[in-house]
């Protein structure tokens, strides 16, 4: 299934998207996509509808992030061997893991507001991974068991806020609109190997990203596996699984966004966004 937020920032409906890509309204069955509403149990029960006898919209306009009020946003980061080498980092030996603030989740195709006090804002297209049921202490072999689904995510990062200044990432991770997420929320049934993904990432029309999943050092089985000997992960988190070569920090010479570039962000089988980049009022 492909589950997905639709309507004005803050009101959203919930919906699915019909075998024509058409939306139908999923509210009268499940009100919102959050916490226990992705539980693997939760989705199974929504599986068994028939699209067809869910009211067609015919109008959805905007799409917000396919999840709200998420738990926990978490991070993995320097997760690809060439993104690792381009950083001029040593590719690490255990996951990286930190934490965007849960505001910073927005639509995907709402603009990005670059913050105030901005120099270096950064693109970086992720494969995400949605929790569907707790995961604690679980091996590599059953860490597939605990996803609900996967989307496309945009880790939006202010490069002189995350290493320049003191503290943790999380300071350069977490502006208002710096967690792009969707369109949808593919169910973990459609995607028969997260490994072999493409993920793209495309400024003002130019290539910069493009790799396949197959680059990740440590795989979604893994991550999951490893969180969660340290802590519970619940219904409803989002992991970004790290991003490929190509992000502006990387080039030679540096390249960050300003007002009016424009991504458009995609991973294969699990949508496109497309974001412009605003400056902060």
């Amino acid at each position: 299934m492909k589950l997905l937020r639709y309507g004005p920032e803050g009101h959203e409906k919930t919906g699915l998207l019909d075998a024509d890509d058409r939306v139908r309204d999923l509210s009268d069955h499940l009100p919102d996509l959050a916490g226990e509403a992705v539980s693997t149990e939760s989705l199974a029960r929504i599986a068994g509808l028939d699209p067809e006898s869910l009211p067609l919209v015919e109008a959805p306009g905007r799409i917000g992030a396919c999840l709200s009020r998420v738990p926990n946003f978490f991070c993995i980061g320097l997760n690809y061997a060439k993104h690792a080498a381009e950083t001029g980092a040593q590719p690490p030996k255990e996951p990286i893991i930190f934490n965007k603030a849960t505001s910073a989740l927005s639509g995907p195709f709402d603009p990005v507001i670059i913050p105030r006090g901005s120099e270096k804002a950064d693109w970086e297209v992720e494969l995400g991974v949605v929790i569907g049921r707790e995961a604690l202490y679980v091996s590599e072999a059953d860490a597939l068991d605990h996803v609900a689904g996967y989307c496309t995510i945009n880790d939006v990062s202010e490069r002189a806020f995350q290493i320049e200044r003191g503290g943790q990432w999380i300071k350069g991770k977490s502006a208002p609109t710096f967690g792009p997420v969707g369109p949808w929320l593919v169910t973990a049934d459609e995607i028969a190997d997260p490994q072999s993904l493409r993920v793209t990432l495309d400024l003002n029309g130019e290539r910069v990203q493009d790799e396949t999943t197959g680059d990740m050092i440590f795989t979604v089985a893994q991550i999951v596996s490893h969180m969660s000997q340290f802590m519970k992960l619940v219904p409803g988190d989002i992991i970004a699984t790290g991003t490929p070569s190509g992000v502006g920090m990387g080039m030679k010479p540096q390249r960050f966004l300003k007002p009016g570039d424009v991504m458009e962000i995609e991973v294969e089988g699990l949508g496109r966004q497309r974001q412009e980049a605003v400056a902060a009022e």
